[in-house]
C-alpha cells in the first residue's frame, strides 16, 4: 500500500477512536512485541497485519508468523504513520479482534488471583496493570463500569503484549463481582493508602503459616500481638485497584474483606495505582507459590 489518504488506511486509523472499536470490536496493536504477541493467536485474533519491506527484514519472523495467518500487507512509512495512533511508527501494525471475555468463564476456571479496576482511567495505568498481572499470573484483569478503555492504543502499548496473554473482562459491575468472586471461593482485597491492615504484615503471617509458626500474631521482639491474624495472603483473592484522583469509593471499600496499605518507607505521599498494584499482586503471587 502506498496512499495514505486511501478508505482503508482511514478505516484503520478510526481504530483510534473508541466509539469506531466498539463499533467493530478491533483493535490496534502496534509495534514488534505487540504484534508477535498477537500473531502467536493466529487468524481468531488478528485480522490484518500492515508493515514495511525494511521492518519484515529486521525481523524476519515476524514476516513467517505474519504470512502464516494470510493477514500481511505490505505498506509504505507514510501508510503506516497514517494508520498508526504513535508519532513514530515501528513499522508494523495489526488490527486485532477484541478479546472480551464473560466474567462466569473467568470464575468457573477456579481463579487463584484477580486484579479489578475500578474506575481506573488512565490507560498508561490499566496497561501497566494489566502487564504486571500477566507477569505475576494472574487469572485475570476485571475493569468495572466507568474504567477506561483497555483496547485504547496507549493502553495496548503499555501492556507491552500482555493484553493477548491474560483474560480480561470489561465493563463489570463491582456489586456483582464481589458477589461472585465470593461464591466463587475468593477473597477480597482492596489496596487502600489509609487501610487498617499491612502488606507486609499479611507476607509475614503467610510465611509465619507456611512455617508452621505456633503464633501467628508475633511481634517482631518476639512477644504476642494483640492484633488478630489478617487475610490469608497465600488463598485465592481478587484484588480492587481504585481510580487515580479519588481511590476507592466508600461502597466499594465496604466490598473487601480488608483495606491493604503498601507501606510506604521514604518520604514520597504515596504510590500511583500502577505502582501499588504491581506491588500486591506480587505480595499475593510469592505467598501463594511459595504454600503450594
Amino acid at each position: 500500500m502506498a496512499n495514505p489518504r486511501a478508505d482503508r488506511v482511514r478505516d484503520v486509523a478510526k481504530l483510534a477512536q473508541r466509539s469506531a472499536r466498539a463499533r467493530r470490536g478491533l483493535f490496534l496493536a502496534e509495534g514488534p512485541q505487540a504484534v508477535r504477541e498477537a500473531l502467536k493467536l493466529g487468524p481468531r485474533v488478528v485480522a490484518e497485519v500492515y508493515a514495511s519491506e525494511a521492518c519484515l527484514e529486521r525481523y524476519p519472523e515476524l514476516g513467517s508468523l505474519a504470512r502464516a495467518t494470510g493477514a500481511l500487507r505490505l505498506a509504505n512509512d507514510d501508510v503506516l504513520a497514517a494508520m498508526a495512533d504513535t508519532v513514530n511508527p515501528q513499522g508494523i501494525l495489526a488490527v486485532c479482534r477484541q478479546l472480551d471475555t464473560p466474567l462466569g468463564d473467568v470464575l468457573a476456571r477456579s481463579p487463584r488471583l484477580l486484579a479489578v479496576l475500578c474506575r481506573v482511567q488512565d490507560p498508561g495505568n490499566a496497561g501497566t496493570i494489566l502487564r504486571a498481572a500477566d507477569a505475576a499470573g494472574a487469572d485475570a484483569v476485571v475493569l468495572t463500569d466507568g474504567s477506561v478503555d483497555i483496547y485504547n492504543p496507549k493502553a495496548v502499548r503499555s501492556t507491552a503484549g500482555s493484553i493477548f496473554h491474560v483474560p480480561v473482562v470489561v465493563g463489570a459491575d463491582v456489586d456483582e463481582l464481589a458477589r461472585e468472586a465470593r461464591a466463587a471461593g475468593l477473597g477480597i482485597l482492596a489496596a487502600d493508602g489509609y487501610g487498617t491492615v499491612d502488606l507486609d504484615t499479611l507476607q509475614d503471617e503467610s510465611a509465619a503459616r507456611r512455617l508452621g509458626a505456633t503464633q501467628l500474631g508475633m511481634a517482631q521482639d518476639g512477644a504476642p500481638s494483640s492484633a488478630s491474624p489478617g487475610p490469608a495472603l497465600e488463598g485465592p483473592t481478587a484484588w480492587l485497584f481504585g481510580n487515580e484522583a479519588q481511590g476507592l469509593s466508600d461502597d466499594e471499600l465496604a466490598l473487601a474483606d480488608a483495606r491493604v496499605a503498601v507501606p510506604v518507607y521514604g518520604e514520597a505521599e504515596s504510590l500511583n495505582v500502577g505502582t501499588a498494584a504491581t506491588v500486591c499482586l506480587y505480595a499475593s503471587a510469592r505467598s501463594q507459590r511459595r504454600s503450594g
